[in-house]
């Protein structure tokens, strides 16, 4: 592969991504507050489109005389919503990281509480992202009945869309869906505003459905007020967004979050009340299936088909499905900043920090994507059975960042303290309450399945961070080990398939790390060369003698006869010879069999010389000079094994290299570098966009650029058995694969086995 094919980005991935973005760019994605407000605010603001119709279904399900109770109810739900627009004010100005509810139980609760918050955040997130995109396609199926059967089809083309945005990045995500959100916030506007002026004249006619929903006959008690809430209660979801994503907003990044809320709050009160209203005094009946939605039939009656202002029920129609579906990007947000926060206190797999490209967790947002859209396909993009599941666990989340505010407050004893540990003990005591009541009256509807997820990730959490806990021990502890441990003695073994091209560079290779004797195995297979033996000997001399085993278990065998340990490394080299550059073909030969088998074997390196010819012999030719080059990322055991066997291999030209992502962590290394003592010299090369494959590839050819330099480049592997590698970037297996094929590269790799 040339220079300028590798310098060729993938065209799809840069057309729907975007160039990436170096990290000192970051402060360039902060966002202004009239960005904020439509990435933070669409899941609150949208509630208003089906949190009344939640209400409403419970009422009159129970009553006809429900509908006089949707008032009160829908009074109460906005006094709540307040008082918690009143509370997270106050967090977000205590604290102006991201995080939220998390954030706060965890340094004023304690772990258990902090992990219980951050599991029930995350399955909001994920519950909001399939409860928005199904009610959005509900309000276009609303307006165009025709593509009922198209719901699941439509959602997952949405989710992917809302993807594919926040995957641009924090910004471009924000100047995408902010059109559509100021055009909601319009448009309800001027339903609540027209629709009320109508009912003032007298002219606010009943809703018209061709297929109500059954009205019960029975009374209203104090149980199905209650349960009409607790569902109202979903106009809330989505408060919480901005205090979990403070750091993206510009500085000051408190005060412009808490004018976002306030903004956030004024303008769901007044929607939420709104819609309630023109529903009682229309006399509006939910459908029976949920098409058209309540919000459409008011729409209807506010601006009749034939007026002049007939036009805006589809404005509104248009917009409301725009804003549920973009509800969604709220969760966008906050799950891949949570995740990142909890994968960086070690309670979820450290792949969560990851930036992509564009500046964003971008893990999370395929996660995300993955668990939302599943959800979608299971309950067939059904609202009613998806949103029995949604409010448990924001209001979970709510309760424990309030009650966390309050001891907040008591401990710091800032000024005010006392006001401002009332406001929060108010929210905290109200939104327990609805979390009982929720949990109460829909536990047997779904709640449960949300309390068994919440339970299940904590116990997760705690297995995560009890794994990364012994990880960090076991690396501390043996870096000094492994230095005092020195250079070891290198035995080398050369397992040969054929004598071709790559076991001519394989014998060039041991014969340049070691002046003692190389043993050379082969095992024999269908295509081997029966003539094998006397050629290798007169190929390579006696020095090298070939040996031939029945399989590869008496290769192992072979190896376990040799002292091992951290005074003694046994090096196979493995020539492999490739006639077409196929990642596919690499992974059925036995050589690759070998070489996995060979990882977990203690004291045992495992050296990687590829070839890319259709010649089957020797070429005769040989490299001028070999080079060794130690990929680190920290100063840890596993890099410190690395750096002593490559010491063993006496190369002149022999040291370590750090590809650093910003200025800061290069510093560190260095400092660590010093303080350990290591004498091998330390290289940094800049790697600003994240990427360790485009800056590894043209540092490498630099170096080979001569044509007869060959780079042995060593890499420190973490071998990690069972469900732990999950918790693993696999930055080695990306190495191995990114330099399979790379023209004069040889790959050792250096194993440090864990857990076994």
């Amino acid at each position: 592969m040339t220079t300028l094919e590798r310098e060729r980005l993938p065209r799809m991935k840069r057309l729907v991504v975007g160039p990436p973005m170096a990290s000192g760019q970051l402060h360039e994605t902060l966002l202004p507050k009239r960005l904020a407000l439509p990435i933070f605010a669409s899941d609150a603001l949208s509630s208003v489109a089906y949190a009344t119709e939640a209400a409403l279904v419970v009422l009159l399900a129970a009553s006809a005389a429900g509908r006089t109770a949707l008032l009160p109810v829908s009074g109460a739900i906005a006094a709540l919503l307040a008082i918690v627009i009143v509370s997270y004010r106050q967090t977000v100005r205590a604290y102006s990281t991201s995080g939220g509810a998390y954030v706060v139980a965890r340094e004023n609760l304690g772990t258990l509480p902090s992990l219980v918050a951050a599991a029930a955040l995350l399955t909001d997130y994920v519950l909001t992202v399939a409860v928005s995109v199904a009610a959005g396609v509900l309000a276009l199926v609303s307006a165009a009945p025709g593509l009922e059967q198209h719901r699941v089809e439509l959602s997952l083309v949405f989710i992917a869309v809302i993807t594919v945005a926040n995957l641009r990045g924090v910004r471009e995500s924000g100047l995408a869906f902010a059109l559509p959100t100021y055009a909601f916030i319009a448009s309800m506007l001027a339903l609540v505003v027209t629709g009320a002026a109508r009912c003032a004249d007298g002219a606010c006619g009943p809703t018209v459905d061709s297929d109500p929903m059954t009205v019960g006959v029975g009374g209203l008690s104090a149980l199905v007020v209650l349960r009409a809430f607790a569902s109202g209660s979903s106009a809330l979801t989505g408060v919480e967004a901005i205090a979990n994503g403070v750091s993206a907003f510009r500085r000051p990044q408190s005060r412009n979050a808490a004018q976002t809320l306030a903004i956030l709050g004024l303008l769901a009160v007044t929607f939420f009340l709104g819609v309630s209203y023109l529903a009682v005094q229309m006399h509006a009946v939910p459908s029976a299936d949920g098409n058209p939605s309540l919000v459409s039939q008011i729409a209807r009656v506010t601006f009749p088909a034939g007026s002049a202002s007939g036009f805006l029920y589809y404005v509104v129609q248009g917009t409301t499905m725009a804003i549920l579906v973009l509800a969604a990007n709220t969760a966008y947000q906050g799950f891949p900043r949570l995740a990142a926060l909890l994968a960086h206190d070690r309670f979820a797999p450290r792949q969560f920090t990851n930036l992509g490209d564009r500046l964003v967790y971008s893990n999370g947002v395929l996660i995300l994507t993955g668990i939302a859209a599943f959800l979608i396909w299971i309950y067939h993009a059904d609202v009613d059975a998806l949103i029995h599941l949604y409010v448990v666990g924001v209001f979970t989340a709510f309760t424990l960042s309030q009650a966390g505010m309050v001891r907040y407050w008591r401990r710091t004893r800032d000024r005010g303290w006392r006001l401002r540990s009332t406001a929060n003990a108010v929210g905290a005591a109200a939104t327990g309450v609805v979390t009982g009541v929720v949990i109460w009256t829909k536990f047997a509807a779904g709640a449960w399945m949300v309390i068994a997820a919440i339970s299940l990730l904590v116990l997760v959490f705690l297995g995560v961070r009890r794994h990364y806990g012994r990880l960090a021990r076991r690396l501390r502890a043996g870096t000094s080990a492994a230095h005092r441990a020195g250079v070891p003695h290198n035995q080398v073994v050369l397992v040969a398939d054929a004598l071709d091209v790559a076991a001519e560079g394989a014998l060039w290779y041991a014969r340049s790390v070691t002046a003692e004797p190389i043993r050379a195995l082969h095992v024999p297979t269908r295509h081997t060369d029966a003539g094998i033996r006397p050629r290798w000997f007169r190929f390579a001399g006696p020095q090298a003698r070939l040996e031939v085993l029945p399989s590869q278990d008496a290769v192992l065998e072979e190896l376990w006869k040799l002292p091992r340990g951290d005074r003694d490394v046994v090096t196979v080299v493995v020539p492999e010879q490739f006639r077409h550059r196929s990642l596919v073909g690499a992974t059925v030969r036995p050589s690759f069999r070998l070489k996995l088998r060979l990882l977990s074997e203690p004291g045992v390196v495992v050296t990687a010389v590829p070839a890319v010819s259709d010649r089957r012999a020797p070429e005769g030719r040989t490299p001028a000079e070999l080079v060794a080059r130690v990929l680190v990322t920290e100063l840890n055991a596993a890099s410190m094994r690395a750096i002593n066997y490559t010491a063993s291999l006496a190369l002149p030209d022999s040291r370590a290299v750090f590809f650093a992502p910003d200025e800061e962590e290069a510093e560190n290394l260095r400092r660590e570098w010093l303080a350990e003592g290591v004498t091998m010299p330390l290289e940094v090369v800049d790697a600003p966009y994240r990427d360790l494959g485009k800056p590894l590839l043209h540092y490498l050819e630099k170096l080979t650029a001569p044509g007869d330099v060959v780079v042995n480049v060593v890499l420190p592997e973490l071998v990690v058995h069972g469900w732990r590698r999950a918790l693993h970037n696999q930055r080695a297996l990306y190495v191995k694969r990114l330099l399979l094929f790379e023209p004069h590269v040889i790959l050792t790799s250096v194993p440090y086995q864990l857990f076994r």
